[in-house]
């Protein structure tokens, strides 16, 4: 299928990996009347579960939005509306910005295709983290590689994608330490190789609309 992707940068404006989530808070708050598609919560307050189709990075110290398909038309509409970022009270004026609006295609295919990690991968969720700490190194690549393939799943339910093909799916990933929420988690660097097609700079895993688990097809 075809993927239509939204991408708004700020070249001159220099954050933390870690601040993907202010930029959340500050773009979910300043047109929070504009979609729930900004910051996942609805009107009153409840989360809408599903892939979220924008998501606020900082990729190699830039801030990046990224906008796909009705999550990218929302951006559009919005670009020209930004004229400053505020991050904990720092304000950055927004001198330079630009958009990238481009198809890409998503598909299970014959070729193998390796994708690195740009942020942290946060693939463990409360159940199977548990299951984490208390495996061997092989069972731990294993759920690993289960819960990744998982991860692209999600990302296809979440753009309406309905593949039959079996994902194949190798990845040598790396256990480091991160805070998340004030608390401490366990996440990954590394890569990914995969018969899978996927768009740069998409998200997998857990809280991709703060940043994590961005990838780049190396």
């Amino acid at each position: 299928m075809q993927l239509n992707q939204t991408i708004i940068r700020f070249p001159e404006i220099k954050l933390k990996t870690r601040d993907a989530h202010k930029l959340r808070g500050y773009f979910g708050n300043l047109f929070k009347e504009n979609s729930a598609l900004l910051h996942n919560h609805f009107d009153d307050g409840s989360l809408r579960y599903k892939y979220p189709l924008v998501q606020y990075k900082v990729v190699n110290n830039i801030p990046v939005l990224l906008g796909i398909n009705e999550g990218g038309e929302l951006l559009i509409s919005l670009f020209l509306k930004i004229s400053e970022l505020n991050i904990d009270g720092v304000v950055f004026p927004v001198y330079h910005k630009n958009i990238e609006n481009k198809n890409y295609k998503v598909a299970i295919v014959d070729d193998l295709f390796s994708y690195e990690f740009k942020t942290l991968y946060m693939g463990l969720n409360q159940k199977n983290y548990k299951i984490y700490i208390e495996a061997n190194e092989a069972d731990k690549k294993l759920l690993l590689k289960k819960t990744l393939t998982a991860n692209i799943l999600s990302f296809f339910k979440g753009i309406d994608y309905h593949a039959e093909e079996k994902i194949m799916l190798t990845a040598e990933l790396n256990e480091k330490q991160t805070k998340f929420k004030d608390k401490n988690m366990i996440a990954f660097t590394g890569n990914f190789t995969t018969n899978v097609l996927l768009p740069d700079f998409i998200g997998l895993g857990k809280a991709v609309s703060r940043g994590f688990g961005c990838i780049v097809k190396k």
